[in-house]
């Protein structure tokens, strides 16, 4: 049980920093309300399972290897660091129109779906996260463990996805600039303590 609340939480630390998504979510809380909010974010989410599935189902036989390993944690310390750092420097950068229009929930679904399904970016994310943790996790459970473990992920994802729509739709206090900073800060730390363990996990290997 510590070790699936410990992956909701990774997915949280994901999912959480300020970036494009999370933006437009915000937005559509305030113009649209909950609804739109949390499609647009269940539309990201199943972008990310299917790269998930990807990586799951591509490299999930390779990862034995201990060069691939190693080469798994490496890429997924770089990620994580990566983004805490870009994510601590660019907290707070951002602005919400205040405006209230309606829209389909099938417009946010498929602009949540394709902001993430079309960045160039978020394959090479999973395959440094999602393939560190089945580096991890392969060499110590079965793959329906590894199957349960990825459900936690995808947990800490919509919780987030849930809180985000909540936020946005229910107060305007809470959007403030600091409440975003702090978000930003937070989440972003915990990407960095992640990609710190990554990084630890890739010397053990090598070294």
């Amino acid at each position: 049980m510590t070790i699936f609340i410990s992956y909701i939480f990774l997915g949280l630390s994901l999912a959480a920093p300020i970036g494009p998504v999370n933006a437009a979510q915000m937005e559509k809380g305030i113009k649209h309300g909950f609804l739109n909010a949390w499609i647009l974010g269940i539309g990201s989410v199943l972008a990310d399972i299917v790269y998930m599935m990807t990586v799951f189902l591509g490299v999930g036989h390779f990862i034995q290897i201990p060069i691939v390993k190693a080469f798994l944690w490496s890429f997924g310390f770089f990620v994580l660091i990566y983004t805490g750092i870009e994510g601590l420097a660019n907290a707070g950068k951002i602005h919400i129109s205040q405006q209230r229009e309606s829209e389909s929930l099938w417009k946010s679904f498929f602009t949540g779906f394709l902001m993430s399904i079309s960045n160039p970016l978020t394959i090479l994310f999973w395959l440094g996260i999602y393939g560190s943790v089945l580096a991890k996790t392969a060499t110590l459970y079965t793959s329906e463990d590894l199957l349960i473990y990825s459900s936690a992920i995808i947990l800490g994802l919509v919780i987030w996805d849930i809180t985000m729509a909540l936020v946005a739709s229910s107060t305007k206090k809470l959007l403030s600039t600091k409440t975003l900073t702090l978000i930003a800060v937070v989440s972003s730390i915990s990407l960095i303590g992640f990609g710190l363990y990554f990084g630890f996990e890739a010397l053990k290997i090598l070294f």
